[in-house]
C-alpha cells in the first residue's frame, strides 16, 4: 500500500494517466492525493473527475478555486470561458452526478504524516482551527446553502483572519486562504495581486505563507498545489507540488512512504 500525492490536475488527463502507469499505481491497494484544481485550462476536465471519482475511496481529492469556481458557473453565477475548457462537463449526461460528486470533497484532507489542502493554510492556524475551518466550509457545500455560499464567496475580503468573524466574512477569507493564498504580509494579512516566483518579488514586506517568521506550528507536513510559480518547493515543513503541467510543466507527484517524485512532462509542449 503506496500515498501518491500528485499537484495540479487541471484538466490534463493524459499526463496523469502517464504518471500513474510510470509509478505503478494500482487503486486496488494504493491511494492517490489531489491538491486540488482537478479542472480548468487543461484539454480534458470532464474525463479527469470521471476518472478520480471512478476510483472511489482510492482518491482524496481536496477542491482548488477552479473546482469550486466550476461549482458556480454550474449554476449561472458566471459563464463558461473558452480558456478554461470545461464547456464539456456541462453538456455531459453525467453532468448532474460529476458536480454533486465535486462539492462532498473536502478543503483539507489528513494523513497520519502530513495535511493536503490546494493554496496552503493560514500562517494565523493551527492545525485544530485549519480542520475545523475546512469542516465549516465543507458542511455548507453538502447542505441546502451551497449555491448562496458559491455565489458569495468572490471578493479578497477579510484578508486577516479574526476568529470572530461571522457568516460570509469568515467562510470567505476561509475559502480563500485555502484555495487562493500565495502571498502574505509581515503581519499575516493575505496578498491577492502577486503570483510571481518569490525570488522575483521585489517588495520586502511580501512573503510566501509558508516562510512567516512567526507562523502557527503545524506539527504536520504540508503539502499544496496552486502556486506554479514554484514550480515544487520542499521547506519550511511545506511540500509544494504544483509544476505547470496545463502551462506546458509537468505534472509532478510524490510517493510518500520513500519520498520519490514522478513526473510526466506536458503533452502539449
Amino acid at each position: 500500500m503506496a500515498n501518491y500525492i500528485v499537484g495540479d490536475i487541471q484538466g490534463c488527463f493524459d499526463e496523469l494517466q502517464l504518471l500513474l502507469q510510470q509509478a505503478n499505481f494500482q487503486p486496488q491497494k494504493d491511494t492517490l492525493w489531489i491538491a486540488g484544481d482537478l479542472v480548468a485550462r487543461g484539454p480534458k476536465s470532464l474525463e479527469t473527475l470521471r476518472f478520480v471519482k471512478s476510483l472511489g475511496a482510492s482518491a482524496r481529492p481536496v477542491l482548488g478555486n477552479h473546482d469550486l469556481h466550476l461549482l458556480a458557473v454550474s449554476e449561472g453565477i458566471h459563464r463558461v470561458k473558452d480558456k478554461d475548457k470545461t464547456a464539456a462537463i456541462f453538456s455531459a449526461p453525467d453532468r448532474d452526478e460529476l458536480l454533486t460528486w465535486l462539492r462532498q470533497q473536502p478543503l483539507l484532507a489528513e494523513h497520519d504524516d502530513f495535511v493536503m489542502c490546494h493554496a496552503g493554510i493560514s500562517p494565523q492556524w493551527g492545525l485544530n482551527t485549519a480542520k475545523a475551518c475546512a469542516q465549516e466550509i465543507e458542511a455548507l457545500l453538502r447542505s441546502s446553502e451551497w449555491q448562496w455560499l458559491i455565489k458569495e464567496m468572490y471578493g479578497n475580503g477579510p484578508d486577516y483572519w479574526d476568529e470572530s468573524l461571522t457568516g460570509i466574512e469568515r467562510y470567505r477569507y476561509i475559502i480563500n486562504a485555502y484555495t487562493r493564498m500565495r502571498f502574505v504580509f509581515e503581519d499575516g494579512r493575505l496578498d491577492f495581486k502577486c503570483k510571481l516566483p518569490p525570488e522575483e518579488v521585489a517588495s520586502d514586506e511580501l512573503l510566501p505563507w509558508f516562510s512567516l517568521p512567526n507562523r502557527t506550528s503545524l506539527e504536520k507536513i504540508v503539502l499544496f498545489g496552486h502556486w506554479a510559480a514554484l514550480m515544487g518547493t520542499e521547506s519550511h515543513n511545506v511540500i509544494g507540488l504544483d509544476t505547470g503541467c496545463v502551462w506546458g510543466g509537468h505534472l509532478t507527484m510524490l510517493r510518500w512512504e520513500d519520498k520519490q517524485y514522478f513526473e510526466q512532462k506536458s503533452l502539449s509542449t
